[in-house]
């Protein structure tokens, strides 16, 4: 009976934040919008990206160790009452008509900083009020609330956007917080850790700490890096995308595209749901992103059809959910509760350092490389392969993101300690 209830505080927690997310997954696509409309630049537009992920990567350690030290609610709530104002500036500043592209950089290098303290709190909690066996299924429930987010967000956004502006997706973005942000602080218990207790602590020791069970466990390391590699050919992707589907098509195909990959992940996680646990997990996360990159990046380069774009998004997300359970349950078995903030805010470092990298490395490859490369080509095989004028240099971008991505699995599969966390 302890364990259902703990479960049931799980599913309330799961299910606020979620929303939540949703929500705040709005405003970004909304921005990409109006950023890309504004510019036409993939490299400005990926900036926006790289403005919020820069703070959280600087400050994923040391915050870490304060996870593990504070409560964990307290600091859910407060760092996402920090978006929530952020998010409610780019309202003022866009009714006033005055928004530019460097207000929205400032805005998101501090949602950033929020980011930061929210996201390894928010890990820790779901581990806190899960039970050991109901892992999976939480990794499970997890990458589906992800996977709707990514198919509804898109459409959501566009539909609002089209309809009343930024302030029509702002305002909903606010109210998703509201909801979550009350029964948070109303309806969900989080026990405290024993190390939440340990005021005195030195900051760096508990850093320290973090880096040397990372040292020790290689396995976990080898993962981590794994992902940091896959983080950054995905975010070449994300920044080369829009670029190539507008470059062709309207907003409306874009959304399409993306929440297609949404549905596809809806799909993979149910498939993740009915899937028994695995005897090997570490094979489940390689196989998983060896389609993933194997397929959609081929798919999109090849094609100029909305249809064909659609299949390969629909292959190439259809695993990713079965990878993100097996990748959180394997994480949350491996890794001790009491120190999981730390090592959860140093793999947020290792792992995701490379995102705004690929975002940069993305746009600047669109709009300085790979596009005035091939507006230079006439009647090459490249143009047979890729096609002419604008995107066409994207679509070969594509190509080499894809074979990029399976050499990257096919290295890390052979490397011995990561194999050996399934022993």
């Amino acid at each position: 009976m302890k364990d259902k209830k703990k479960f049931s505080n799980f599913i309330l927690l799961w299910a606020t934040q979620s929303l939540s997310r949703l929500g705040s997954s709005l405003t970004p696509f909304a921005l990409i919008l109006w950023a890309y409309g504004e510019t036409g630049s993939a490299l400005r537009t990926a900036l926006l990206t790289v403005s919020s992920y820069v703070p959280y990567i600087l400050l994923s350690l040391p915050v870490g160790t304060l996870t593990d030290r504070m409560n964990k609610k307290r600091l859910m709530v407060l760092s996402d009452t920090a978006a929530a104002l952020c998010t409610l500036a780019i309202l003022f500043v866009w009714l006033s008509g005055n928004l530019e592209l460097w207000h929205l950089y400032v805005v998101n290098s501090m949602t950033g900083t929020a980011q930061a303290f929210q996201q390894p709190a928010s890990d820790v909690a779901i581990t806190l009020v899960t039970p050991e066996d109901k892992y999976q299924k939480a990794g499970s429930l997890n990458a589906l609330a992800s996977s709707v987010i990514n198919m509804a967000s898109p459409v959501i956004a566009t539909a609002l956007y089209s309809v009343g502006g930024l302030t029509s997706v702002i305002i909903v973005d606010l109210s998703t917080f509201t909801v979550a942000s009350l029964s948070l602080l109303l309806f969900v218990r989080i026990p405290e850790t024993r190390s939440s207790k340990l005021k005195n602590c030195h900051i760096v020791m508990n850093l320290k700490e973090a880096l040397i069970f990372l040292r020790v466990n290689m396995g976990i390391l080898e993962v981590i890096l794994f992902l940091a590699a896959i983080n950054f050919i995905a975010s070449i992707y994300n920044a080369a995308l829009p670029a190539m589907i507008l470059s062709f098509e309207s907003e409306s195909v874009l959304a399409t595209i993306q929440s297609i990959a949404g549905l596809a992940m809806i799909a993979g996680s149910a498939i993740a749901t009915m899937l028994p646990e695995p005897k090997s997990r570490v094979s489940v996360i390689i196989i998983s992103l060896f389609i993933a990159m194997g397929t959609e990046n081929f798919m999109l380069s090849f094609s100029r059809s909305p249809a064909i774009w659609s299949i390969g998004a629909f292959l190439g997300w259809l695993c990713i959910p079965v990878m993100n359970t097996n990748l959180d349950a394997l994480m949350r078995s491996r890794i001790p509760p009491a120190i999981q903030g730390r090592v959860y805010s140093a793999r947020n470092m290792l792992q995701f350092f490379t995102i705004p990298l690929g975002y940069l490395a993305g746009g600047f490859l669109v709009d300085k490389v790979f596009e005035p490369f091939m507006a230079d080509r006439s009647d090459t095989v490249l143009n047979k392969l890729f096609g002419t004028g604008k995107g066409s240099g994207t679509a070969f971008l594509f190509a080499v993101i894809g074979i990029m991505g399976v050499l990257v699995c096919i290295i890390f599969s052979r490397l011995k300690a990561m194999r050996k966390l399934d022993n």
